[in-house]
């Protein structure tokens, strides 16, 4: 992948006139925003995944219906979409570092208050908070890898990667015995994770008050794009977040067809990750595993992105076509429904390592963002677009899970739901794997 100039953000961002020349960034400065990186990747899973363990004694003591517990269930998706559109606004008014440092105490807010809830509604609320938070440090995390490291980015989301599944697979295989530990209530084993939320806050402030690279970051973030060349626009001092966007600006990236490509990529695989991040533990629980080992086998499918999710990202970034990665991770997650089909419980270790692989699409999809645009103003439209609509398309599939086996009584009909949608998953991946960027379409 070609190593970008954080300078050539100024064609991006026609409103901005002075090229005065941007310091690089402190060695100490960098080793604090991968501290940063880490830390806020451990925290943007751990509010889901420490939920499906407990989901069951969630639900006895609020009286969630399958249904609602299937809402619940889409939440991540829904929050991710409409509060992760916000983002590319905020980065360019506020910077991103600033935007994450408020993320991440919006989700140590919201896991706190999460315990305190008396009823369903509270809890979708506190629930609803956290997530919020985690939707726009998600869409920020690519373009902040792109502009600190612009020489680094497979490495960097490979590092990234690699701590979001920490955390995932952390808090899916700790909850349970860590809520046995506080005394068996399930208020005690979700609230204690807002703890790791306030550790990795802290780092942020550091960054959010950096004026050294504040303007790198601001350049960063999308600006309103016009069919008028940036050379022709008129001067303003007016920050470029409150100008007000053309009609084509909204429009212009939905004539990219990788754009398209790379949204229902990540809707798609969203979709497949929020289904076994809140029902695969209940699969498994149905089946006759324990809970606590329910809630080990959740973190082995989390767990297995460790590894491979700091592997495929520099894999990826060699290859001038992603597609076959796509296919191979789309087979895997084939064979996985189908075995928890057919022998959920004496195959139950082999499907989750096959899941777990095929889990790892979420940091191939994130190396494809940062491949398929040239400078970091496109890396985080594309962010921005392929994750909030994917995000969108992702929230019908963990509540027609819910509804599905609330009617059914069992699991044949979600499986083979969550079987079927990994086929458009494998064409859509081979489509955004394409060599091709998103400003040689728009």
């Amino acid at each position: 992948m070609p190593n970008d100039d954080l300078a050539t953000l100024d064609t991006a961002a026609p409103a901005r006139r002075d090229h005065e020349p941007r310091p690089a960034p402190s060695p100490w400065r960098r080793r604090i925003v991968v501290v940063g990186l880490l830390l806020a990747a451990l925290n943007l899973r751990p509010a889901v995944t420490s939920l499906g363990p407990l989901l069951k004694e969630v639900r006895d003591d609020l009286g969630m219906s399958g249904t609602i517990a299937g809402l619940l269930t889409s939440m991540p998706a829904a929050c991710f979409a409409v509060f992760g559109i916000t983002a590319p606004r905020l980065a360019r008014r506020f910077g991103p570092g600033a935007v994450v440092c408020t993320g991440l105490a919006a989700i140590a807010t919201g896991l706190a208050l999460r315990p305190f809830a008396g009823g369903t509604v509270a809890f979708l609320c506190a629930s609803a908070l956290g997530l919020a938070g985690i939707a726009v440090s998600n869409i920020l995390m690519p373009v902040i890898v792109k502009g600190w490291f612009p020489d680094r980015v497979g490495s960097m989301t490979g590092l990234y990667s690699m701590g979001l599944s920490l955390g995932t697979a952390s808090a899916a295989a700790a909850t349970v015995p860590m809520t046995d530990a506080l005394g068996g209530s399930w208020r005690a084993g979700l609230g204690v994770w807002a703890v790791l939320a306030g550790v990795a806050v802290v780092p942020w402030l550091f960054l959010a008050r950096d004026r050294t690279h504040r303007r790198s970051e601001r350049a960063a973030a999308p600006e309103p794009a016009s069919d008028q060349p940036a050379s022709d626009q008129p001067a303003s001092d007016q920050p470029a977040s409150d100008q007000p966007a053309s009609g084509a600006a909204g429009a212009r990236i939905t004539r990219s067809p990788t754009a398209w490509a790379m949204a229902v990529f990540f809707g798609l695989q969203s979709t497949a990750a929020y289904i076994t991040m809140g029902w695969m533990p209940q699969i498994f629980r149905d089946a006759g595993v324990s809970a606590s080992t329910s809630g080990v086998l959740l973190a082995v499918i989390m767990a297995m992105g460790v590894p491979l999710a700091f592997v495929l990202p520099r894999m990826a970034a060699r290859l001038r076509n992603q597609g076959v990665l796509a296919v191979v991770l789309g087979v895997c997650g084939l064979i996985g429904y189908t075995g928890l089909w057919l022998a959920p419980a004496s195959g139950a270790w082999v499907w989750a390592v096959l899941l777990g692989v095929a889990n790892c699409a979420f940091p191939l999809a994130l190396t494809m963002i940062s491949m398929r645009a040239r400078s970091s103003a496109g890396v985080v439209r594309l962010s921005a677009f392929a994750q909030s609509t994917g995000y969108l398309l992702s929230i019908p599939g963990p509540l027609l899970v819910g509804a599905l086996y609330q009617h059914s009584g069992g699991w044949d009909a979600p499986l083979a739901l969550m079987a079927g949608l990994m086929v458009p998953q494998i064409v859509t991946g081979l489509l955004a794997g394409r060599d091709r960027t998103l400003e040689d379409e728009i």
